[in-house]
């Protein structure tokens, strides 16, 4: 069995910085940063359009799986049946909301959950 040390940074995000991001931006350096935390896992994006308020991300790494509600700012407005989906999920294996002020909250709990035995 293969152990990986996972180093935690903390940045300072500005409320400047968080407005000029684009969501899709922030999805797709996501995704890079949850496949370079996570070797092997698979990322796929669920289609909202098949079911209003799904997550936007699958993760699936090991026997464990977990979706992600990706917004550019803590203030950006849920959409219908998000809050839902995400308290749903969450209580099926692990769900949150992600957006740069909480983005390494949310991977440190994303850590400890799929490293839990």
């Amino acid at each position: 069995m293969k152990n990986y040390t996972v180093v935690f940074i903390f940045v300072s995000v500005s409320k400047r910085e968080v407005k000029n991001v684009k969501e899709s931006d922030f999805q797709k350096n996501l995704k890079k940063e949850l496949k370079e935390m996570f070797p092997g896992c698979i990322i796929t994006k669920l289609d909202s359009g098949d079911i209003q308020g799904i997550p936007d991300l699958l993760i699936l790494y090991k026997d464990k799986w977990a979706t992600l509600e990706n917004k550019r700012s803590s203030k950006a407005s849920h959409r219908p049946n998000q809050d839902y989906y995400v308290s749903k999920m969450d209580e099926m294996s692990f769900s949150k909301f992600i957006y740069p002020e909480n983005k390494d909250e949310v991977l440190e709990e994303l850590y400890n959950y799929f490293n839990r035995d």
